[in-house]
């Protein structure tokens, strides 16, 4: 009996000894850092990380694992022009499929015209209410955010914005 009393009473400490290394730990573990707005636009990386940080920000009402996040790039060279017409093309796919109800859209890049451009033509043909429940996340400019938000209205996708 002596031996099972001497084993608890060597586990309970073993556990408060761990417990208060956890403790320890969890207090000296650094803060996420901010990731500033970058300043170049061919910063692809930057604005990567930027604008998943803003996003993270804007989950409320979410319910769905992750968002879909579509990075606009900036440019006017051959290679930026065909990577935003690509992404143009899968954001329409998507637009024409439909979005279940609880899913997040965001997007964002560097140049805040180009982004809402493609926001609005991917969502021209939008079936009425056919995004209802469903988040849609422009990381943009203030004088591009009225323009979205009409484009979006006949689809009922919840608007956000945020300035970049």
């Amino acid at each position: 009996m002596r031996k099972i009393a001497l084993y608890a009473a060597a586990a309970l400490i073993g556990a408060l000894s761990l417990s208060a290394c956890q403790k320890q730990a969890d207090q000296t573990a650094p803060q996420a850092q901010q990731v500033a707005r970058p300043t170049s636009p061919t910063d692809t990386a930057g604005w990567k990380n930027y604008l998943v940080q803003v996003v993270t920000k804007n989950m409320q009402g979410m319910t769905a694992n992750q968002p879909y996040m579509y990075y606009v790039p900036a440019g006017t060279d051959d290679a930026s022009t065909q990577a935003r017409q690509r992404q143009l093309e899968n954001v329409s796919g998507t637009v024409a499929r439909g979005v279940l109800p609880g899913n997040l859209m965001a997007f964002g890049g560097p140049d805040s015209s180009q982004t809402a451009q493609m926001i609005i033509t991917a969502f021209k043909d939008a079936q009425p209410g056919s995004f209802k429940g469903v988040i849609v996340l422009f990381v943009g400019d203030k004088a591009d955010e009225q323009g979205v938000a009409q484009a979006l209205q006949g689809s009922a996708a919840t608007f956000r914005f945020v300035q970049m």
